[in-house]
C-alpha cells in the first residue's frame, strides 16, 4: 500500500530530493627510488598529481527499475543469515512508488531509533525550519519573593553552562552566562534562584525506558530545561547523563550570579507573576534536527516531539508528543497501522512500527506531493561518511561499494537493528527501503548492513 495521490508524476523534482554525492579520487602512490637506481627512476615520466572531482549528480528517471524477481534473488543470500533474527522489510522504487520487495512489512516491530524519522517528518510538516526555543528568567514578585529569579524552561536541551569561547556539544547553543549578564543588567539584585519546569507535563521517563540509560549516557529525565542535553561532560560522546538536569541548570545560573548553588529549588508548579528579565534562544530547528538524525540524539528527539505537540495545542508529554507525530503523518496519507509509540526517540523497548510506515515516510520525503519533507533526505547519515554510519560499510567489498550511495537512519537496541533510507542501485535507480531486525544474533548489525548494501550492488533485472 502507499498513500493515495503519490507518484502520479515522475518529473525530476526527485533529483532535487535524491542528490547523490559522488567523489572520484584518483589515488597515486609515489615510488621512492633508492640506491643506484635513483637517477633512472627520476628520469622516468611521473604520474599526474592526485585529483578529486566531487559532484552532485541528479539521478536519471530513465534508469531501469529492478524487477521483483531479480531483487528477491539478489537479496536471498543475505536474507539467509540467521543473525538477522526476525526480519521485516520493504523496498520501493523512489520514482514510481511501486513496491519491489517486502517481507512481513505490515508486522509491528521494535524500531529503535528509526522512530526518529517519524519525529523529524512530523517536525518538518508542523514547524518552521527556523523555529527556536526560548529559555527565560523572570524576576520574583518583589513583595512576596524579593531577590528571587526564576529560570523558566522552554524545552531547549542545548543550553550550556560552558564559558564563552568554549566548545559545547551543540553548535550555536545559548549560554547560561548570557542569561546571567541580562539579569545583572536588569537592575535586579538576585539573592535566590528557582527553576520552573512546568512547560512539560507527565512523567520524566517514558514507559519502556531503563533508568540505567541515564548513567549509560543514552537519555536524561525529560524536563524543559537542562544543560548540554543533560550531559555531565559537555563535549564527551561517552558522557553520563544527569539524573537532575533541571536542578543542574538552576545551580549553574546561581553560580554565574554568585549565589550559593545549594539553595536552588525546583518549583512544584508554574511560577505566577514577575516580569521577564532575560531570554536566550536555541539553535534553529534544522540544526537541532541535524543533530537528532546524524548523531541519533534521544534527548533532542524527545524535545522536538514535544515541540510538535505544543504547536498543535497539545500538552508537552511523552503520550501527547507521540500522538501528535503519528497524527501529522496520517494527515499526509502515511499508513500508521500497527504503530504504538511511547516516546519520540525509539528508546522505549515497547515502541512498535511497521516497515511499511517507515518506508512510506521515506517515499514521501523523495516525492513531489510534500516538498516540505524533502530535507529529511539530507538529514540522513551517509554510509561510510557521516553520523552513525560513518564507521560502517567500510569493512567488506560489498559494503564499500555502497558507501556514499546509501543514506539511512540507524536504530540499535539489545538484539534489535534497523535501517531506513534511500540507496542508488548499480544502474542508477533510486530505491527507498526500511529494514527491521528483532531478536537478532551477535552479528545482527553487520548482517543488516550486508542486506542493505546488496541493494546498491544489485542491478536486479530479470
Amino acid at each position: 500500500m502507499r498513500p493515495t495521490g503519490w507518484r502520479r508524476s515522475t518529473h525530476m523534482l526527485l533529483a532535487l530530493a535524491v542528490l547523490v554525492l559522488v567523489t572520484v579520487v584518483v589515488a597515486v602512490t609515489a615510488v621512492l627510488a633508492i640506491g643506484s637506481d635513483s637517477d633512472a627512476q627520476a628520469a622516468k615520466p611521473q604520474p599526474p598529481p592526485a585529483t578529486a572531482k566531487p559532484a552532485v549528480v541528479p539521478v536519471s528517471e530513465s534508469a531501469p527499475t529492478p524487477t521483483n524477481a531479480g531483487l528477491a534473488a539478489a537479496l536471498a543470500p543475505a536474507l539467509a543469515d540467521p543473525n538477522l533474527g526476525n526480519l521485516a522489510g520493504r523496498v520501493t522504487d523512489a520514482i514510481t512508488g511501486d513496491r519491489l520487495w517486502e517481507q512481513r512489512a505490515g508486522v509491528p516491530m521494535q524500531p529503535a531509533s528509526t522512530n526518529k524519522m517519524l519525529t523529524a517528518a512530523a517536525a518538518l510538516l508542523t514547524l518552521d525550519r527556523d523555529a527556536r526555543l526560548t529559555t527565560t528568567v523572570v524576576a520574583g514578585d518583589q513583595k512576596r519573593d524579593p531577590g528571587l529569579v526564576v529560570l523558566q524552561g522552554g524545552g531547549d536541551p542545548t543550553l550550556s553552562a560552558a564559558p564563552r569561547g568554549t566548545d559545547t556539544w551543540y553548535r550555536d547553543a545559548a549560554r547560561i552566562s548570557e542569561l546571567a549578564d541580562q539579569v545583572r543588567r536588569s537592575g535586579i539584585e538576585p539573592t535566590a534562584v528557582a527553576v520552573d519546569t512546568s512547560a512539560y507535563t507527565g512523567p520524566e521517563m517514558a514507559f519502556g525506558w531503563d533508568a540505567l540509560d541515564i548513567p549509560g549516557g543514552d537519555i536524561a529525565p525529560m524536563v524543559p530545561i537542562m544543560l548540554d542535553g543533560g550531559r555531565t561532560q559537555p563535549v564527551s560522546e561517552e558522557s553520563r547523563r544527569s539524573p537532575t538536569p533541571a536542578a543542574d541548570a538552576g545551580r549553574a545560573l546561581a553560580t554565574a550570579l554568585r549565589i550559593d548553588p545549594a539553595t536552588v529549588t525546583v518549583l512544584p508548579g508554574p511560577y505566577r507573576g514577575g516580569r521577564q528579565i532575560a531570554a536566550v534562544q536555541s539553535p534553529p530547528l534544522m540544526e537541532r534536527l541535524r543533530v537528532m538524525m546524524n548523531l541519533s540524539d534521544n534527548v533532542v528527539a524527545e524535545a522536538i516531539g514535544r515541540e510538535v505537540a505544543a504547536q498543535l495545542g497539545r500538552p508537552q508529554s511523552f503520550e501527547e508528543a507521540a500522538k501528535a507525530v503519528l497524527g501529522q503523518l496520517r494527515e499526509v496519507g502515511i499508513d500508521t497501522t500497527g504503530a504504538r509509540l511511547f516516546d519520540s526517540s525509539g528508546l522505549s523497548v515497547d515502541d512498535r512500527l511497521t516497515a511499511l510506515t517507515l518506508d512510506e515516510v521515506m517515499t514521501a520525503a523523495v516525492g513531489e506531493d510534500h516538498p516540505e519533507l524533502r530535507p529529511l533526505v539530507d538529514l540522513l547519515p551517509i554510509a561510510g561518511g557521516s553520523g552513525t554510519l560513518s564507521n560502517r560499510y567500510l569493512d567488506t567489498a560489498t559494503g564499500r561499494e555502497a558507501a556514499g550511495w546509501l543514506r539511512a537512519k540507524t536504530g540499535s537496541l539489545t538484539a534489535t537493528n534497523s535501517l531506513a533510507g534511500i540507496v542508488t542501485d548499480a544502474r542508477g535507480r533510486v530505491l527507498t527501503f526500511a529494514l527491521m531486525s528483532n531478536d537478532a544474533g551477535p552479528s545482527g548489525r553487520t548482517a543488516l548492513d550486508a542486506l542493505a548494501a546488496t541493494l546498491r550492488a544489485c542491478g536486479c533485472g530479470s
